[in-house]
């Protein structure tokens, strides 16, 4: 491995960034070496387009909590940059950061869409793990941007494949890789070739066995498959409380748990909720798909935070066990307190989650009692039923 030794760490404090309010701990960080990577490499790139009024356009995507947007307004003295987070709680870090440091006006945040990449000169891009989410922004930055963009991606190599660079040169003449940095990869994309759709997404699949169709963006967990997991769940559908108007699919991925609830209940109405921007336009396109918008509302919400405390009596879950690419329980014992929260005495949390994590005494002791209501050799399902005042454990 080569390596590249110049940095702009020394012009910008990248210590000072924060994930809140994501999970924070010790072993999370708010930025990587891939922010600081992009960065360099993209510098002389960043330094024309802000060196006069019109001069260019600077889009920054999947930037987790503001170091390459906040990092390169003060690098290069750059407003108007156009910021696209897939996450809710990253677009919130963002703007924590950028006041704190006085950047607020720097960026403005937008959809992933092709506005975003309008006339766009110079784009910064943290890779994703998934080719599909590689190939939904491709498309577009490659239908919508200047004819003379350059594109400065990376990622860690660990996460990086080949395949990234086909899924690139489908839609891009020039796709090369850079020098590798502590552990991280550049690569620098250029001559977009404009053809074929501005977006073939979401893409949709029809799944006989529930009888519905799966609609996906490229960021969303699973695509149009049907986790194993939440199938598993679904077994569940006829236990859960019968006797409530309202439930709450609580991190709704592709809309599965929030369709099949619709469909087997149809005087039930469903709020679907998910922080990501893609998981959230997912849902509404399975809801579309399959004739069920009218009983299906899609949030953005981070952890129920819209939801009035006390006002659900069912709410679904299969709770992610990592924050990016890290192995960590944050996330669900952020998600069973907001479950808690906002569930009315005598609502129900129906839980699924990998058999080994063993959350049954976590979810009495936040929710409420607890019981195991199935179990296979990978998945284990779990009903919490709130109770008024502190939650009680029980066998």
């Amino acid at each position: 491995m080569e390596d590249n030794n110049s940095t702009c760490g020394p012009d910008f404090d990248f210590g000072q960034l924060r994930r809140f309010p994501d999970i924070e701990a010790a072993n999370l960080f708010a930025h990587d070496a891939t922010d600081e990577l992009i960065l360099n490499e993209a510098a002389a790139a960043l330094a024309r387009t802000g060196s006069g009024p019109g001069n260019g356009v600077v889009v920054v995507v999947g930037d987790r909590y503001g170091a390459l947007t906040l990092a390169a307004a003060t690098l290069h003295g750059l407003r108007g940059l156009r910021v696209h987070q897939d996450g809710l709680s990253g677009e919130r870090a963002l703007a924590a950061n950028a006041a704190r440091l006085d950047l607020a006006g720097a960026y403005t945040s937008g959809p992933l869409d092709g506005s975003l990449f309008a006339g766009a000169r110079v784009v910064l891009w943290q890779l994703p793990r998934s080719l599909e989410e590689v190939a939904e922004v491709a498309e577009l930055i490659s239908a919508h941007a200047d004819p003379d963009v350059q594109i400065f991606a990376g990622g860690r190599i660990k996460h990086m494949t080949v395949a990234m660079n086909t899924v690139l040169s489908r839609h891009f003449s020039s796709v090369t890789a850079g020098r590798a940095w502590r552990k991280s990869r550049p690569l620098f994309v250029s001559v977009p070739l404009k053809e074929g759709p501005a977006s073939s997404f979401p893409r949709c699949e029809f799944h006989e066995e529930l009888g519905l169709w799966l609609c996906a963006h490229g960021a969303t967990f699973g695509g149009t498959k049907v986790d194993v997991g939440t199938r598993f769940l679904l077994e569940y559908i006829p236990a859960m409380r019968q006797d409530t108007e309202t439930a709450i699919d609580l991190g709704a991925g592709n809309g599965t748990i929030a369709s099949a609830l619709a469909k087997a209940r149809p005087g039930l109405h469903i709020s679907a909720t998910d922080q990501s921007a893609a998981a959230v336009a997912s849902t509404l396109a399975t809801a579309k798909a399959n004739g069920l918008q009218d009983q299906i509302e899609v949030i953005r919400d981070d952890a129920l935070s819209s939801f009035p405390a006390g006002s659900a009596g069912l709410i679904v879950l299969n709770p992610p066990f990592h924050v990016g690419a890290t192995v960590h329980a944050g996330i669900a014992l952020k998600l069973f307190a907001a479950a808690a929260r906002v569930l009315a005495p005598g609502g129900e949390l129906w839980c699924v989650y990998n058999r080994h994590l063993d959350y049954k005494q976590v979810l009495s002791k936040i929710v409420g009692p607890t019981r195991v209501e199935g179990r296979n050799s990978k998945f284990t399902v779990t009903v919490s039923t709130r109770v008024a005042g502190p939650a009680a454990e029980t066998d």
